[in-house]
């Protein structure tokens, strides 16, 4: 935990562009600009906290979109009085990590920087993210609750209802201080998600382990290869199953995809009781091409995993028994997200029926300050519109 998060990227663990061997920092994978930089060419301030130093993505390819960026690492040690392992270990201690983006947040209402020691413009966009509500979907129990949601994955159990409260409470905390500072009416309050979390439903869960699925590919895979390296180089498994191969070549690929799903992989439900589940949890592979495919590219683009699995419903990669719920797959679940627009042109409440999309929010923002969302060039390239407002 550090007031310069972006210190702790250490360039000597980056990837390096073969190209010119230097590191390659987050914001210099991005293909295309952020709204912090559209809003820093228009002379505007900047502001944001996140919970990772790689956030530092968020200045964009030129590296300078935010001016006030606070990410303090959420996988730090976790400081009294917790001291169970990092922040995510205990949802007390995630809401007191919170609470320090909270106090960053509210400095920059006041017209200070996040550490509140020095006088800068109030931000003209600024905001966090909160941990708290997340841990408390995935932690099976902490602080003497049980975490999730009750039978039927409805209504959130005893943790999530206090997360949430915490959360409400916090979102009041940032609201009054804009009214007290006479913000209120040149501000818009938008709160959404960047995910969900699966399974709601506490009885749908089935845990499996990653590691040796990946362990048994990898020796399926030298046995035909004797002489070649693991196949998997990479791989991240939350509720979804992303694979980036050593050996590129759709043969590769395709060999991977018949290997898990011909696989039974050992799993265990939310008791805690063993069980086996089919095609290593998987309802759908893509490989190689697929993969481009699914998308929306080519398959001469770099980026994209070799292998892609779209977990069954229910599932999620954990060693263990420490989650009970994850992100990052394709189901409802995990997409679909609550958004609410509160304030400047906002006035009258409404429910807008018709579906919208989070990529949405960053040309609106750009329309609310009076500049034009297609400075964005995602939204050149995608033809994103903006949240309807009446």
């Amino acid at each position: 935990m550090t007031g310069r998060p972006q210190s702790l990227l250490d360039p000597a663990t980056l990837p390096v562009d073969p190209a010119t061997c230097t590191p390659i920092y987050p914001h210099q994978y991005l293909k295309v600009n952020t709204i912090f930089e559209v809003a820093k060419s228009a002379g505007l301030t900047t502001a944001w906290s996140d919970k990772h130093p790689a956030y530092e993505i968020l200045n964009g390819p030129s590296g300078k979109g935010v001016d006030d960026l606070f990410t303090p690492e959420i996988n730090s040690q976790a400081a009294a009085p917790s001291s169970a392992g990092d922040w995510t270990k205990d949802n007390a201690a995630t809401q007191q990590y919170d609470g320090y983006k909270v106090q960053a947040v509210l400095n920059e209402i006041a017209g200070k920087d996040h550490s509140g020691s020095t006088a800068q413009p109030v931000p003209a966009i600024f905001g966090m993210n909160f941990q708290s509500v997340s841990t408390a979907q995935k932690l099976p129990t902490s602080d003497g609750l049980t975490g999730g949601y009750l039978p039927g994955g409805a209504v959130p159990g005893p943790l999530l209802s206090k997360a949430l409260d915490f959360v409400n409470a916090s979102v009041g905390k940032l609201d009054a201080a804009i009214t007290a500072d006479g913000l209120a009416k040149t501000t818009t309050i938008i709160l959404s998600a960047k995910h969900g979390q699966s399974p709601m439903d506490p009885g749908a869960l089935t845990r499996v382990p990653d590691g040796p699925i990946i362990d048994g590919l990898n020796a399926a895979w030298k046995s035909t290869h004797p002489t070649s390296a693991d196949l998997v180089a990479f791989a991240t498994d939350d509720d979804i199953m992303q694979l980036w191969l050593s050996d590129h070549s759709q043969v590769a690929a395709e060999f991977a995809k018949s290997y898990l799903a011909a696989h039974s992989a050992a799993a265990n439900d939310i008791t805690g009781a063993a069980k086996s589940t089919p095609s290593s949890g998987l309802g759908t592979i893509y490989a190689g091409a697929a993969v481009a495919s699914y998308f929306g590219t080519t398959a001469a683009d770099s980026r994209y995993p070799d292998i892609l699995g779209i977990a069954s419903s229910g599932v999620v990669y954990t060693g263990g028994k420490a989650k009970i719920a994850e992100h990052g797959g394709a189901s409802a679940e995990d997409r679909d997200v609550p958004l609410v627009v509160a304030g400047l042109r906002t006035e009258h409440r409404k429910t807008i029926a018709t579906p919208v999309e989070t990529t949405q929010i960053a040309p609106t923002i750009l329309k609310l300050l009076g500049l034009n969302p297609k400075a964005l060039q995602a939204v050149r390239i995608e033809g994103t519109q903006v949240l309807p407002q009446h």
